[in-house]
């Protein structure tokens, strides 16, 4: 899993009133990896998030932009002060075009054991099509 440079990221949005505001994410931000695959009727993307739960993670398709975003809480004791870290703890935020036609209204996404799987239906005239033969 790649680790981003940055350690900040901003994002412009505009709000009512064409004021624009910036986002800043300060903090570690990993790039999960990722494992793709596709089959006649689905691309399917399985992505490493470890230590994100259901609630932390974020599935997006815009302009045919696929966004995964998860928010990760260091864990923190006061019972005991960290000595020695080898395993850091960051966001995770990758995204990637998506070439084919997808159908939007049925793409399911699904968390287990730190796993996230997104099943990305392909549209009907996406799909492969034999083409019969005739004789003569």
């Amino acid at each position: 899993m790649a680790e981003v440079e940055k350690s900040r990221e901003a994002k412009k949005q505009e709000t009512p009133g064409n004021i624009i505001t910036e986002r800043i994410r300060t903090g570690r931000i990993y790039m999960p990896d990722v494992d793709i695959s596709e089959d006649r009727d689905n691309l399917v993307l399985y992505a490493d998030l470890p230590g994100a739960g259901d609630e932390d993670v974020s599935v997006t398709l815009e302009n045919d932009v696929l966004t995964i975003e998860a928010k990760i809480l260091p864990e923190k004791s006061d019972a005991h002060r960290l000595s020695h870290a080898e395993y850091g703890t960051g966001d995770y935020f990758r995204s990637f075009t998506i070439n084919e036609p997808i159908d939007r209204e049925k793409i399911e996404a699904k968390m287990k054991d730190g796993v996230l799987r997104i099943v990305l239906p392909k549209k009907e005239e996406a799909k492969p099509k034999q083409i019969k033969i005739h004789a003569g």
